[in-house]
């Protein structure tokens, strides 16, 4: 299966229980059901379906901030049998897309430092290291938050 066999869609209540168990078997510290509730209206809450499974997701949403709004990429993640396809950049770019469609000039996200492979995945996307925050992860990991600037990101537009 190819991203370009994927179809990737706005996101529907019904997707929500198939997104909590990529959530679960993508990260040691999963969101609860409830937090994608909230986030379901977000601009850039996206999944990734083939053969009517969800088989990856994208939470960002879109912060006004003075003319300047800013993208935040909240959580992607692909299932474990469907990764290593290139459907996680395929889910970021059209992500990126619905947070410049939506107004936002930048975007940011936060990585955890010994994620070497999503980090590899943002820096061919044109994600720079910003900072780096000490004991982001409740394991103690620090994070490093990355951003891109929308109007000079050309891999998805």
């Amino acid at each position: 299966m190819t991203p370009a066999e994927a179809t990737i869609r706005s996101v529907e209540r019904a997707d929500l229980l198939a997104v909590l168990r990529i959530e679960r078997a993508s990260f040691d510290d999963p969101w609860p059901y409830g937090a994608f509730e909230r986030l379901i209206d977000e601009p850039a809450f996206l999944v990734a379906e083939h053969d009517g499974a969800i088989i990856g997701f994208l939470v960002a949403d879109v912060t006004p901030n003075a003319g300047r709004d800013i993208g935040h990429v909240k959580d992607l993640a692909v299932s474990p049998e469907s990764r290593g396809r290139g459907l996680g950049r395929a889910l970021l770019r059209a992500g990126l897309v619905r947070l410049r469609t939506a107004g936002a000039t930048v975007a940011k996200l936060e990585v955890r430092e010994g994620n070497d492979p999503a980090r590899s995945l943002y820096a061919t996307e044109g994600f720079e290291p910003v900072r780096r925050v000490e004991r982001y992860y409740e394991d103690g990991e620090d994070a490093l938050v990355l951003a891109v600037d929308l109007g000079e990101w050309v891999h998805g537009g």
